[in-house]
């Protein structure tokens, strides 16, 4: 193993390899649908941002922050869809097919809100 400025390396065959181990509060983070997401879209397509975070210690935090506030945004637009358009109890007890299928509706549209305003931005 060689030390170089605090970061220890392996070398596998003619390449050192860093070291990298995951802080401890960063391997307790669990992350959902959203965060999951987020990760992969910055691991694709901003890899140098995905690296940074990652490099910091701080990726997992930033998945579970977008997380929580996807999951909030979700909600809200969901409730709002819902009032909007008349989707109620009532209906859910009267006629629960059609329920289900405009409750599916508005749970896409708010999904695909949620992916391109928080998600991949």
């Amino acid at each position: 193993m060689i030390v170089m400025s605090k970061i220890t390396y392996r070398q596998v065959g003619d390449y050192l390899i860093p070291n990298l181990i995951i802080p401890p509060e960063e391997a307790n983070i669990k992350l959902g649908k959203w965060g999951m997401l987020h990760k992969t879209y910055l691991e694709k397509h901003i890899k140098v941002f995905f690296n940074s975070l990652l490099m910091q210690g701080k990726l997992y935090q930033h998945c579970a922050e977008i997380e929580k506030q996807a999951n909030k945004m979700f909600d809200m637009h969901v409730e709002q869809m819902k009032v909007i358009e008349g989707v109620t109890e009532e209906l859910k007890e009267g006629n629960q097919m059609e329920w289900v299928q405009r409750m599916g509706n508005i749970e896409k549209r708010a999904m695909e809100i949620i992916t391109s305003e928080i998600i991949y931005s």
